[in-house]
Parts: C-alpha cells; structure tokens; sequence
C-alpha cells in the first residue's frame, strides 16, 4: 500500500500543498509537481551541485534531501523574483559568459547566492585568511573554494568566478 503524505512549503513566493509519496526528494518535488524546471538533475548523488536551490538562505543539493524534511520551509530556485541577489548574478553571468551549454547555471547562481550569504555572515572556509575577522573577503581562492561543489562540465569557471565577483561588488 503506497503512502501519500502533504507537504507545505513556499517555493518562490507560491505555498503549494502537495501530496507526496514520503520517498520523493526535493528535487522531483520542485520539478515534477511544481514544475520549477529550472532546478536541473544532474548526477543525482550529490556530486554536480546542478540541483541547489536555497532553503531559508541555506543552499543545498535538493536530490539528497525528501520533501517531506521541508514542511514550512521558504525555498527559491533561479526561477525566484524575490532575489536581488539572484537577479545580480543572472545579470553578471551574461556579461561575463559565465555558461556554455547552461545546465548548470541555475545551481551555480543558486549556490553563489547561497555562498555570497556565508561570506555576508561571516562563516570561514578552508582559504579563509583571517579567522575573526569581521569580514571576509571575496578573493579568487575564497570563491573556488566555496564553489567547489558546483561542476561546470563546459569549464567556464574563470567566467562564474568573474561573474560572482561582480555580484558581490568585488568587480567594477
């Protein structure tokens, strides 16, 4: 006997109530049921980062996480308009050609809007210069690290790197 459960939670500003078997993952949920496309299944295994999305401001790879874990939670994708952040960085990767074939642009603009909020915050990485400091600053090393997750198959990292800089002020 299958076992259908509801799930809410907002996704881009919508509050879908969904009925999903427990088993399904974010990922499928935001793609299949809601039809947010631009949420990309790369490897399925956690490894490509195609699938970020942010959940409260956190960026996590949605194919290892279930719906059901996300009851209430607020989760934007690059289809989001409430991000002036993600809007930057959609811009930014333009100008700078920061994508090839594009697949996995909407997790590496999801994942440096997520990164770029670490950084805001204050959390370190393992290149990160001067632990306690007020603030980090957003070096080449600084961003390739914290991007490590995110896999460009095209190798367009020197342009996500510019692009991202740019977002962040880092760049004129």
């Amino acid at each position: 006997m299958e076992q259908i459960i509801k799930v809410r939670f907002s996704a881009n500003g919508q509050h879908p109530e969904l009925d999903l078997d427990p088993r399904t993952t974010l990922l499928d949920a935001l793609r299949e049921h809601l039809r947010l496309t631009g949420v990309k299944k790369g490897c399925d295994h956690g490894q490509c980062g195609a699938c970020t999305v942010l959940v409260n401001g956190q960026r996590i790879n949605s194919c290892l996480s279930l719906a059901v874990m996300h009851e209430g939670d607020d989760i934007a994708t690059i289809e989001t308009e409430d991000s002036a952040i993600i809007a930057a960085l959609q811009d930014a990767f333009i100008e700078h050609d920061g994508f090839q074939c594009g697949y996995c642009t909407p997790g590496q603009i999801c994942s440096a809007a997520g990164m770029l909020d670490e950084i805001r915050r204050g959390v370190p990485s393992h290149v990160t210069k001067l632990l306690g400091e007020e603030t980090i600053q957003i070096t080449d090393a600084e961003v390739r690290e914290r991007m490590s997750g995110n896999i460009c198959r095209c190798a367009a990292y020197p342009n996500i790197v510019r692009a991202i800089m740019q977002a962040a002020g880092a760049v004129p």
